[in-house]
């Protein structure tokens, strides 16, 4: 296996040099990068009606970033089903660092999302500032993050690439 200079592990080919296919998917097409954006543009154009909020005090960016945090959580945890089920059964993916800081870093990314919908729900103007925007911030560099990671996973070590027939 050879050793990847940017991580020190192993690729995540397969053994005989070809890409890792997805083990969630359809028609051989992986699910979790058909799913990420949705989470990913819900849960920054969340802190973008924070920000709304903060700058206008008009209440309709609060409720925004309610509904946009609740919709965020959802589809994060579709994402999250489909990336886990390749975490755990592809078991190359598990020696990439990348790996790691995109699951603990996503897992993070949505627990601190519940918390944020969860301080809203009673009340959502009373809750932007400053917890609910910092904690939009926080998620939002989170992802950006994670997202980064994501990527490395597909493109260098190609996990979720299908090889052409």
């Amino acid at each position: 296996m050879k050793t990847d200079p940017h991580t020190g592990t192993g690729s995540a080919k397969s053994r005989d040099g070809r890409a890792v296919e997805s083990t969630a998917a359809i028609a051989r097409h992986p699910i979790h990068p058909m799913l990420v954006p949705l989470p990913i543009g819900l849960l920054i154009a969340a802190l973008g009606s924070d920000i709304g909020f903060w700058f206008t005090g008009d209440a309709f960016w609060a409720r925004a970033s309610l509904w946009l945090i609740g919709a965020g959580l959802l589809t994060g945890i579709a994402a999250a089903a489909a990336g886990l089920t390749d975490f755990l059964t592809i078991p190359r993916v598990r020696e990439h660092r990348a790996a790691w800081i995109h699951l603990v870093g996503n897992v993070a990314a949505i627990l601190l999302s519940a918390i944020s919908w969860l301080l809203r729900l009673p009340d959502a103007s009373e809750a932007v500032l400053p917890g609910g925007i910092l904690l939009s911030a926080i998620v939002a560099a989170i992802l950006g993050v994670t997202g980064w990671y994501g990527g490395e996973l597909s493109y260098r070590h190609r996990v979720g690439v299908i090889e052409e027939d």
